[in-house]
């Protein structure tokens, strides 16, 4: 007999809102970290909500963040509710900004783009942009208005996600390595963590950039770490009301203080598990703040880090059942986790549960890897 009806294998807002969502279901579940939940890349976040393609490879994931983004309000209400605190919800919109010579035909294709994707956006006269954001440089050649983009307090959601799911009675363990699986006649059982074993009926795995640490799950989820340097400044001078995103980095509006806290980034680096700030990667962000907002240049810098995204190969994340019963994988978001969190937990949930998903899933099937290696063979 198992001693859980789940066990989800990571602590960050991937593991944390599927644990909420399958203890609401009246579910027994374990949640097992190998730190301290909810400190590695749910914490290094910036915590946008945008379901916007950043390149070609992420228009296959617009689907699957639209969804979440209209789950978003309703996620908010129920985490804030049970977690009894605020964790920081705006929905005030994004401005894109372009600045370069060929602004106005840049504008023209990212409109029609997200048009053809079925996200709202709009050009945005200069003029309006201004009066928008009064602190927007003169210096930009076009803009466009995405209105139902947001973000979050990402280190708050978090921290809320995991209060409210040891609310609903999930059981959350730190400082728990899982190094294999619990395998009995062709099914996953549990997992193991050093000398200790901890059974379940279902395993989820959603151990992020360690994942591939897990023996046996590279396979299905090889995923590695992407480092992202980030820094927060305040301002008594400036105050944005919206997300500022252009080509080179975005700016973050975490609050409405006097002075205001803005987080900004943000590097894509291939550094392996160091994490670690550098002079090139703050000049580079810094620089992307001042080209937006130069008024920016006399803020304070209040705080710098840098977190490891899970990516894949095919920089999509990987969700669903594996061809080992028992065994589900929720992981390799990416720059997405905490936009992709309400989708993530509802579809793994009901998975789990009714065995069917409202959304199909297999564009980020775990079986993905071992049939493209498999062509490849061929």
């Amino acid at each position: 007999m198992s001693a859980y009806d789940a066990v989800i294998v990571g602590g960050g807002i991937i593991g944390g809102s599927i644990a909420l969502e399958l203890s609401r279901r009246n579910l027994r579940v374990l949640l097992l970290d190998r730190q301290r939940p909810g400190e590695e890349a749910s914490w290094a976040a910036a915590g946008m909500l945008s379901p916007a393609p950043e390149n070609p490879d992420s228009i296959p994931l617009v689907p699957l963040a639209r969804a979440s983004l209209a789950l978003y309000p309703q996620f908010i209400t129920a985490v804030e509710e049970l977690a009894e605190c605020k964790v920081g919800y705006r929905r005030n919109g994004t401005i894109e900004i372009l600045f370069a010579a060929n602004a106005e035909r840049e504008l023209s294709t990212l409109v029609a783009l997200h048009h053809g994707l079925g996200l709202p956006t709009e050009p945005l006269r200069l003029e309006d942009a201004w009066q928008m954001e009064p602190a927007l440089s003169r210096e930009a050649r076009a803009t466009a208005l995405l209105p139902d983009e947001g973000s979050v307090d990402n280190r708050a959601l978090t921290a809320a996600v995991l209060g409210a799911a040891k609310k609903q009675s999930v059981e959350i363990c730190a400082g728990i390595a899982v190094g294999s699986l619990l395998r009995e006649a062709g099914r996953c059982v549990g997992v193991v963590a050093g000398s200790q074993t901890f059974r379940a009926g279902e395993v989820v795995i959603a151990a992020g950039t360690c994942t591939g640490e897990i023996a046996g799950l590279r396979p299905y989820a090889p995923t590695r770490p992407v480092r992202g340097q980030m820094v927060a400044l305040q301002s008594s001078e400036v105050s944005l009301r919206r997300v500022l995103r252009s080509g080179r980095g975005y700016i973050v509006p975490r609050d409405d203080a006097r002075p205001q806290k803005l987080v900004a980034g943000s590097t894509l680096e291939n550094a392996g598990f160091e994490k670690g700030i550098t002079a090139g990667g703050l000049a580079g962000i810094l620089n992307a703040v001042t080209e937006m907002v130069p008024s920016l240049a006399g803020a304070a810098i209040v705080e710098t880090w840098s977190g490891l995204r899970p990516d894949t190969p095919d920089h999509l994340p990987v969700l669903g059942p594996t061809d080992l019963k028992g065994l589900t994988i929720a992981t390799g978001h990416y720059r997405n986790g905490i936009l992709l969190a309400p989708i993530t937990a509802k579809l793994i949930c009901e998975w789990l549960t009714e065995r069917r998903t409202s959304l199909p899933l297999e564009p980020f099937s775990p079986m993905r890897f071992q049939t493209a290696k498999g062509q490849t063979a061929n």
